[in-house]
């Protein structure tokens, strides 16, 4: 395939498809399944050199799937390509929060990010929720979960873990414990098997609609006068307070 036939495909798929921005990304998706229709690098033997070091499970794929392109053309195709000079499109897989399991089969919590404002933010979460094993995240409000700054933020991890965007009202069953300053310390708890961990966005916090929904507020520990934690890394507190008591 040249350069303009893959730029054409590009051009085609990329409506119904979503970026994978860089090697890791790419990386990330192929091992976790995704179903990747175009993967163009501007140096292939050096994509797959670093293959070898960081993903040699995936050497044989990569090395299949990739088709190099000038650097111009991936510019034209992506605006501000990964330094790696790697990039994709894959198949889109948003969670149905319908036909995730029940509590009991959860087990691991289920991260909800309430109206969340910071695309980068929200891929940080899915990488967290990815690494540690969480049942999933899901997402209230307007931000698309799946757009491709969060994508990029995550490194691909979205295929990972089930990642989808829902109303408060349609939310899985489980304990619905929400993080909120005016809670009880979390460093007391034990999260309930099969819960949901709800944050409140950057600004605004919790929405009245969870705060009605949660089953407790739970809050973080905080030295007095710092007003607030960045939202990924109170989740990430929090899911390693999960993992460091989990029965």
């Amino acid at each position: 395939m040249t350069p303009a036939e893959a730029g054409a495909r590009w051009r085609a798929l990329s409506a119904r498809h979503v970026l994978l921005d860089g090697f890791h990304a790419l990386k990330h998706a192929l091992r976790f399944g995704a179903r990747v229709e175009l993967a163009l690098a501007v140096d292939p033997a050096a994509t797959r050199e670093l293959a070898e070091r960081l993903a040699p499970d995936l050497g044989e794929r990569l090395a299949a799937t990739l088709l190099e392109v000038p650097a111009e053309t991936l510019r034209e195709l992506v605006g501000r390509p990964h330094p790696t000079g790697v990039a994709a499109l894959a198949e889109p897989a948003p969670a149905d929060p319908a036909l995730l399991p029940p509590p009991a089969g959860r087990g691991a919590p289920l991260v909800v990010l309430d109206q969340p404002r910071h695309l980068g933010n929200v891929g940080a979460v899915v990488r967290l929720a990815a690494g540690v094993g969480a049942a999933g995240v899901l997402t209230t409000g307007t931000v698309d979960p799946w757009h491709p700054t969060v994508l990029r933020s995550s490194a691909g991890l979205h295929y990972a873990v089930p990642v989808g965007r829902t109303e408060v009202d349609r939310l899985p069953a489980g304990p619905l414990l929400a993080l909120d300053p005016e809670g009880e310390d979390l460093r007391g708890l034990t999260v309930p098997e099969g819960a949901l961990l709800a944050f409140g966005s950057e600004r605004a916090g919790l929405t009245p609609e969870v705060r009605a929904r949660a089953d407790a507020l739970v809050a973080l520990p905080m030295r007095p006068g710092v007003s607030s934690y960045n939202l990924a890394t109170s989740v990430a507190m929090t899911l390693y307070h999960w993992r460091a008591t989990a029965r």
